[in-house]
């Protein structure tokens, strides 16, 4: 009977967990904020219909449609009125994209609100991860050091 060498069923399993955690998933805001906590999303899409986008509106993200092209350079973050609808649109980017993170909001856009705040909140005690990092500088035309810059790692 052959036997497979056991570095070859290890890169078997390093491969099969590998493609289970690039799977689109339906995630709550707890981890939501687990997997944002050390990087910003890349993108979110806007999965809603138009009354739900003209009523309570997500600033930057971009309108979902069949034939969206985005380059998802980390994780992409899918908020949909229904859970089902944001995970088969998770599924579709998925397929485009295989191998990328993508998740997709359960709770609609109240946990993806929630979710941003929680990060911010965290960015601001000085946690780690968060969506908030700018510069104030001492004048826009002046070259040299900041007045202040403010980002969420402080030391």
């Amino acid at each position: 009977m052959n036997r497979l060498p056991s570095w070859l069923l290890a890169l078997a399993a390093l491969a099969a967990a590998g493609a289970v955690q690039a799977q689109a998933g339906l995630k709550d805001k707890p981890q939501l904020v687990a997997a944002l906590a050390a990087r910003s999303p890349c993108c979110v899409i806007d999965g809603r219909g138009a009354a739900s986008r003209q009523r309570d509106a997500l600033d930057n993200a971009v309108l979902w449609r069949s034939t969206l092209e985005i380059t998802p350079t980390a994780t992409v973050i899918v908020v949909a009125d229904r859970d089902q609808d944001a995970l088969a649109i998770a599924r579709t980017l998925e397929r485009k994209y295989p191998g990328k993170p993508i998740l997709a909001v359960k709770g609609g856009v109240a946990t993806w609100k929630a979710t941003t705040f929680a990060l911010f909140a965290r960015s601001a005690d000085g946690g780690a991860g968060g969506l908030v990092s700018f510069v104030i500088p001492a004048n826009t035309c002046e070259h040299g050091k900041p007045l202040q810059e403010l980002r969420p790692d402080r030391k």
